[in-house]
């Protein structure tokens, strides 16, 4: 089966064609194109990412980027190409933009004679972390993992825990009740002089501090991580960031030793929520995903964990893990036989328990 994937949720136009196939070895996945069109560069002087920009560039960019996929899937760009189905991300993400992409996997899926799949964007990326490659680079199997299953889901608008007993069926158990883990990296980035993307420059400045070995001398504070519940705050931290640095006029150094207390205060709650988690619902395997994980201390940290847990790690590759249509197109294939109505609107709050 070969299915279109379109991603519109934020600020990356994407669009990919799959040849997915069941056989004796699992679900087994072709990447046949995958392209995402960032616009970080447009947004990156309004510091975050600007709605009505976003969504006029997905309009103009959503045709062009359909033609290329299709060529570089040596399918006919003036013909009805062999797509079996249209997936679309539905939400959860900026009504606008998603709008943009839904309209116009309706307009093609009326156009082939096709059905067209309404997705969740944060079970893509659930899904994606299950993608292992096998022989050529652009072929995938799809792993199993072992059940009952938590996932961390933690992006640029979202933070959250989920209980998987199916694949398909989840359970949101914890969430931020403010920020999400993205969205402080660039506030407390931000606070701190250094452009948009945010989580990226703090990365790359913790990186720096502790090659030179230098630290914070009164350490940020690590919200909720005492909480009975899993559910995460981070607005408190980006608060104290904003109090300990107003007025001052940071150096490098300075710089360096906040970019480094922001990453470990940030991944020790992180961390210390996902191991309560493991605990209190007996967890056999750990999935993450969202374009956080790009993160290589937060990813490090992690797999610390399910080591000592003795559970399996799934992570998704870097390339896979921010916003892209390959998961969609993925989550499509696994909600097919889901009853859909063709009349299904965009849902910027979308609740992925199901």
């Amino acid at each position: 089966m070969k299915i279109l994937g379109i991603e519109t949720s934020c600020d990356e136009t994407a669009l990919s064609i799959l040849d997915i196939e069941e056989n004796e070895n699992g679900v087994e996945v072709t990447v046949l194109a995958n392209e995402i069109l960032s616009q970080i560069e447009l947004h990156r002087p309004y510091g975050g990412v600007f709605p009505k920009l976003a969504k006029r560039e997905h309009q103009k960019n959503l045709d062009p980027i359909l033609k290329v996929v299709l060529e570089k899937a040596s399918f006919s760009t003036t013909e009805k190409p062999p797509i079996d189905a249209v997936a679309v991300t539905q939400g959860p993400g900026l009504e606008m933009c998603l709008w943009t992409g839904i309209v116009f996997a309706k307009e093609l899926a009326e156009k082939w004679k096709v059905p067209v799949i309404p997705v969740n964007h944060m079970e893509g990326h659930i899904l994606v972390s299950l993608m292992r490659k096998i022989g050529e680079a652009s072929q995938y199997i799809i792993i199993e993992p072992e059940l009952p299953a938590l996932s961390l889901l933690i992006s640029g608008g979202h933070t959250e825990l989920v209980l998987i007993r199916k694949v398909g069926k989840y359970e949101i158990i914890g969430k931020t009740r403010d920020d999400a883990v993205g969205e402080c990296f660039d506030k407390t980035a931000r606070l701190l002089g250094l452009p948009y993307p945010g989580g990226p420059e703090i990365s790359k400045f913790a990186s720096e501090a502790r090659k030179k070995n230098i630290t914070l001398e009164k350490p940020l504070p690590r919200p909720m991580i005492d909480s009975k519940d899993l559910d995460f705050s981070f607005s408190g931290l980006k608060t104290s960031v904003l109090y300990a640095t107003k007025d001052k006029n940071l150096s490098p150094d300075d710089i360096k030793k906040y970019a480094r207390e922001i990453e470990e205060a940030i991944t020790d709650v992180i961390t210390n929520k996902v191991e309560k988690a493991i605990e209190e619902y007996s967890i056999e395997s750990l999935i993450i995903g969202g374009g956080v994980i790009a993160n290589t201390f937060i990813r490090s940290a992690l797999q610390k964990v399910a080591d000592s847990f003795d559970i399996p790690l799934y992570l998704p590759h870097i390339s896979h893990s921010t916003d892209n249509a390959l998961m969609i197109a993925l989550a499509g294939y696994f909600n097919l036989k889901n009853k859909h109505s063709k009349d299904f609107k965009a849902e910027g709050n979308q609740s992925i328990s199901k």
